[in-house]
């Protein structure tokens, strides 16, 4: 009777510890999407100054260059503390959007703003 006792305890315990590494695992996994996306936003805002600038010694600019039109989108956060994970998958879906120049961006951003940052 005991040992069962011991069993289901240890059982117990196993399983929530398992959760938790699930949990952070999960956790680490999205900060890696964070950064990988950060990564790449930030090299194609710094792709597309510079060929902005070679293009202004070449070429006059026009009214139709084609410009990427959400790439210099600025995302407010909170530097006190680390987001949270529902905070990132946001800041993930942004990010995709930007990169991708996605239409959605201004409304991505404008549910975050009153979402998270200045819930009511």
């Amino acid at each position: 009777m005991e040992m069962e006792v011991l069993i289901r305890e240890f059982s117990e315990t196993l399983i929530s510890e398992l959760a938790y590494r699930d949990e952070l695992e999960y956790g680490k996994e999205l900060k890696n999407t964070f950064i990988s996306l950060l990564l790449a936003v930030q090299n194609r805002r710094r792709q597309f100054h510079v060929e902005k600038k070679k293009g202004k010694a070449q070429i006059k600019p026009s009214a139709s260059t084609g410009d990427p039109k959400y790439l210099t989108t600025v995302i407010p956060y909170n530097t006190d503390t680390a987001p949270e994970n529902q905070t990132l998958q946001v800041l993930i879906k942004i990010l995709k959007a930007i990169n991708e120049d996605s239409p959605t961006v201004p409304t991505l951003l404008t549910d975050y703003i009153l979402k998270v940052l200045c819930p009511t």
